[in-house]
């Protein structure tokens, strides 16, 4: 069965790597709350220049396939090897969640989009950015500015 968009990296992710993943979210959120809102607002900056771990293997691919077909242009037409495998390894991890390269990435840190967006929601709460949700919220006619005020 193949796992849903926003679990499949976790899923396939050694359950250390995701504790340690959570633990480091969980200290930056503490030291923002104790630091203040200066803090809190650089870290929400932070968390915009931050690479995913999509972003980061489309990246290292291509940078991949680029030196392997110049090589092949250079020097060899067997460095085409080295594309074909990159391709075959971004296959795996658009259906599985998971290539050779993951495993690395996650215990560098690498994040999914999922846990970034996770950290960036507890501060932006921290901030009260979901203070102002206007009353009854939780009607289908607030839609927009539910969708504003996480947005912020």
């Amino acid at each position: 069965m193949i796992p849903s968009t926003t679990e499949r990296v976790p899923v396939n992710t050694a359950e250390r790597v995701n504790d340690e993943i959570r633990r480091q979210t969980e200290e930056n959120v503490t030291r923002a709350a104790v630091a203040g809102l200066p803090t809190t607002n650089q870290r929400l900056r932070e968390l915009d220049k931050e690479w995913d771990i999509e972003r980061a293997l489309e990246a290292n691919a291509a940078a991949a396939v680029l030196v392997g077909v110049g090589l092949t242009a250079l020097a060899d037409r067997r460095f085409l090897v080295l594309p074909a495998i990159v391709g075959g390894f971004l296959l795996m991890h658009a259906v599985q969640g998971w290539c050779p390269p993951v495993p690395i990435m996650r215990r560098l840190g690498v994040r999914t989009a999922d846990e970034i967006d996770r950290e960036r929601d507890a501060l932006k709460a921290l901030r009260g950015d979901f203070e102002q949700l206007p009353p009854g919220h939780r009607s289908p006619g607030a839609a927009r500015q539910l969708v504003e005020a996480v947005r912020r």
